[in-house]
């Protein structure tokens, strides 16, 4: 009986019997640096200045300083990953 019971705990904490701990967050894995890259060569900077009115997309805009303000900035952040969701879903295509 011991054994089994050791054999049990050995199985679960095996990396590819444990579940996903984000099943249903599109963002997992994806870093905000691939979600602005993405964006930017989508839309250009200047439309995605306009979608999205954040200075730092409209006046002398780099991936550099926009992840350093989109990092430190909750709101715009979610901004920038809620369009992120919306041009990779089905019925955006």
């Amino acid at each position: 009986m011991l054994v089994l019971c050791l054999f049990r705990a050995a199985a679960s904490s095996h990396p590819l019997a444990m579940p996903d701990p984000h099943p249903n967050d599109p963002l997992h894995g994806i870093t905000l640096e691939a979600i602005l890259t993405k964006l930017v060569a989508h839309y250009g900077w200047a439309e995605l200045g306009r979608i999205i009115e954040i200075r730092c997309f409209n006046f002398d805009p780099s991936i550099k300083s926009s992840l350093k303000f989109l990092r430190k900035t909750p709101w715009a952040r979610a901004k920038v990953e809620e369009l992120y969701l919306w041009i990779i879903s089905p019925m955006a295509q």
